[in-house]
């Protein structure tokens, strides 16, 4: 059976999401972080050399990168759901949505949490390049939402997975206050089920 360690409030919600929208049997092992560094613990280490989740063991694979490990699952149990046919045109804007969500929107989400964390004064280089990286990514996020329903199209994927997350974070740091759009997708995404069962275990 696919085994998913999973460390609390991190993105390896994704993998659990998914596996959930597809019905796939797993088994769970928790991970906590450390109370007092937020640092993933010494159990992870065991599993993968980079001590990060997600990592899912499934026979002879142990993966990380929850990119790879959702396009594996989708190649190994997803059976055509979850992700356009490779003839179909909406299949590129699949591909480039879920690396887009690591890509390029992680960095300046990422960066900007952790400036906030510090006294700044807002003038320095990394302060205008994140800014600048920031409008351009939610504006080109925003426009696409008020075209369609999901990212690759008229149907759920797991594009969405892999971006939600990071719009999450965005979220939680005040990044999404004036996007309409995407603030109403994040309403719709969150009321799936399968997110629902995903979001409980932390």
């Amino acid at each position: 059976m696919l085994t998913v360690h999973h460390l609390n409030q991190s993105r390896s919600k994704r993998v659990l999401w998914l596996l959930e929208e597809l019905g796939t049997h797993y088994e769970l092992v928790p991970h906590q972080r450390d109370k007092t560094t937020h640092l993933a613990p010494n159990t992870l280490k065991a599993i993968h050399p980079l001590s990060k989740a997600p990592v899912i063991v499934d026979g002879e694979f142990t993966l990380c990168e929850s990119s790879t490990i959702c396009e594996y699952i989708l190649n190994t149990y997803g059976q055509g759901r979850l992700r356009p046919n490779i003839d179909a045109p909406e299949y590129y804007a699949y591909l480039e949505w879920s690396h887009f969500a690591e890509g390029s929107l992680a960095l300046p989400v990422i960066t900007k949490m952790f400036m906030q964390m510090e006294d700044r004064k807002g003038d320095q280089p990394m302060d205008g390049y994140i800014a600048k990286e920031i409008a351009l990514d939610f504006s080109y996020i925003e426009k696409t939402l008020s075209q369609r329903a999901y990212f690759a199209g008229d149907d759920f994927s797991a594009a969405d997975i892999m971006m939600t997350i990071v719009l999450e974070m965005a979220a939680n740091i005040g990044l999404l206050s004036e996007q309409k759009n995407t603030l109403m997708y994040l309403v719709k995404i969150q009321s799936r089920d399968a997110y629902q069962k995903a979001a409980s275990y932390g």
